[in-house]
């Protein structure tokens, strides 16, 4: 890393933050760009570079929100998020569909209507009957999910709305509205604050049973009549949006060192989220109405083995924060992009 002349002084807050969000922006512009250059069956990879771009821009707005004008960055970052899940859906119900079928194809083989390879467990016996249907319901149920977002992702793109939205990005490329005051602040305390309340977060999760591998928390909550999961998942989400958060804020004030031991629990909170989407949609699938005692068997299988993986996702994320000390740490970004 290049020594810095002691006589240098560090840039003042208003100008790192604006160079960031100008970066951002133009990485926003260039995928846009690349989304109407390419054929909608090739423009994952810049719809996944335009999100990335909308997170990091509304991240960065939330957390120096004090440096800005308020009611510029409150509207351009409700606007970014509600792009940002708009485009998501479509990949959410991709990421889903696929995890699924993999996971009936390991639990039974006689299910994967995609013919993946994989070795049936020797209880499978009773699973296979019923888990070709399970397997085809779910394909139908999340196809159509994907299809329709992705309809409602192309009307978004071409709506009047998305266009303010590119209009306001393509204005933050050239010109920051900092507040007069932006100048005299330092950016740590703001990026301090997020990992303050990130492990604030974390003390509150549940680490102690999460510590035990197959404590069954995550299942029995899952099948609870009175207890929603989506209710003891919160928490957990919340975390991995705070990681970051905290991530984008390091960015922005330049942090280069890296603790990758970190990197791994912002994987795992991923994982903890893809599985807790998965359970949900095989529940789901369990409440369509008149299917086969046999399918809902299976279905009622694949929401276990989901929720399995979602504990499975906190004892990886729980052994990952003890290794790292408890906490984040100062100039360590955390999570994934």
């Amino acid at each position: 890393m290049a020594q810095r002349n002691p006589d240098q002084k560090d840039p003042v807050a208003g100008e790192v933050l604006a160079r960031y969000l100008r970066e951002q922006a133009t990485e926003f512009l260039r995928a846009l760009r690349q989304h109407r250059e390419s054929g909608s069956d090739e423009a994952a990879g810049p719809a996944l570079a335009l999100r990335a771009a909308a997170r990091r821009i509304s991240g960065s707005l939330h957390t120096f929100r004090p440096l800005l004008d308020a009611e510029w960055s409150d509207t351009l970052r409700a606007e970014l998020a509600w792009l940002s899940g708009t485009l998501a859906r479509e990949h959410g119900y991709a990421a889903r569909l696929d995890r699924l079928i993999g996971a009936l194809h390991r639990l039974s083989p006689a299910a994967a209507p995609h013919g993946r390879g994989g070795s049936v467990p020797a209880q499978s016996g009773g699973l296979t009957v019923g888990a070709a249907k399970a397997g085809a319901l779910i394909e139908r149920q999340l196809t159509l999910a994907r299809t329709r977002a992705h309809s409602t992702a192309l009307q978004a793109l071409g709506s009047s709305r998305f266009h303010a939205v590119a209009d306001g990005v393509a204005v933050l490329a050239s010109e920051v509205p900092l507040r007069k005051e932006a100048g005299g602040n330092r950016l740590e305390p703001f990026a301090a604050d997020v990992e303050a309340r990130l492990n604030e977060a974390v003390t509150a999760l549940p680490l102690v049973r999460a510590g035990h591998p197959y404590n069954a928390e995550a299942l029995l909550h899952g099948l609870a009549a009175d207890a929603a999961p989506e209710s003891q998942d919160a928490p957990w989400h919340q975390v991995r949006l705070l990681l970051r958060l905290h991530r984008y804020a390091l960015e922005v004030i330049g942090t280069e060192a890296v603790d990758v031991r970190l990197l791994g629990a912002g994987r795992a909170l991923d994982r903890h989220r893809d599985a807790a989407e998965a359970a949900s949609a095989a529940a789901s699938a369990a409440r369509t109405p008149r299917i086969a005692p046999a399918t809902a068997y299976a279905l009622g299988v694949l929401h276990a083995d989901q929720r399995h993986e979602v504990e499975a996702a906190r004892f990886a994320f729980q052994a990952v924060w003890q290794r790292s000390g408890s906490g984040t740490g100062s100039g360590r970004p955390v999570g994934a992009s």
